[in-house]
This record gives structure tokens, sequence and C-alpha cells, in this order.
């Protein structure tokens, strides 16, 4: 099996049983449970069926997210753990975001208001 970066993700090019070769790619995602931030590299189609973070969590056939490459760090605190591999209950989850984006930090603060005083035209 080869791997090349084209930027959005690591691409691998495997041949099926049949000989057809599939193309696959790995996106970075976080999901969070409730006890639990869990990040780790999803394995999707390149395009088409199946190529969206939202396909695999949608997937009524799937129980389980798989993930390599993972962190799991407590909510409450505690040591993060490294794992090769992990799967996560589909049902457990409460929000998956990829995070090959970098998160988007708070609104900035408004504007002070201006001075009190008699107002001038």
């Amino acid at each position: 099996m080869s791997s090349t970066d084209a930027g959005d993700g690591a691409f691998a090019d495997v041949q099926g049983a049949a000989g057809e070769h599939l193309d696959f790619r790995q996106e970075r995602v976080r999901v969070e449970t409730s006890r639990h931030r869990i990040e780790g590299l999803m394995t999707l189609a390149r395009d088409g069926y199946r190529s969206r973070i939202s396909d695999v969590l949608n997937a009524s056939e799937r129980d389980f997210l798989t993930l390599t490459e993972v962190t799991v760090e407590p909510l409450d605190g505690g040591p993060v753990e490294s794992h090769s591999f992990l799967a996560v209950a589909r049902a457990h989850i409460v929000f998956a975001v990829s995070a090959a984006e970098p998160p988007i930090g708070p609104p900035a603060d408004p504007p002070a208001d201006p001075p009190a005083g008699p107002l001038q035209r």
C-alpha cells in the first residue's frame, strides 16, 4: 500500500479483492463523549459515498466509529492516553468535528461603550 499527501489528508491507494483500486484518505477528527475528548484519524473514501465524516456518523449499519493514532483525554482531568486503534460507540458521541482545521476562538470583545455625557450634534 502506498501513501501520498495531497494537502487535505493522507491518501492510500488500496487494491480491492477483485483487483480494482480503491482510494481512501485519512482525516483527523475530534469526537467528544460525555466523559472524554477523543482525537484520531478516520479513514474515509477519497470522494463520493462515505467521503465525509457525517456520512460515517449517519451510517445506521455501523455501531462503532473506528479511529487510529488516537489520543483520549478525560474531560474531568487526568492523564491523556494514546492508542494505535480505538472503536467508539456512535451512541456515546455527543459531537464530532474535523480536527484538521484550527478551532475558532471566542468572538472578539465588543467595542467599549462611548463615554457617558451630553450628546453633541
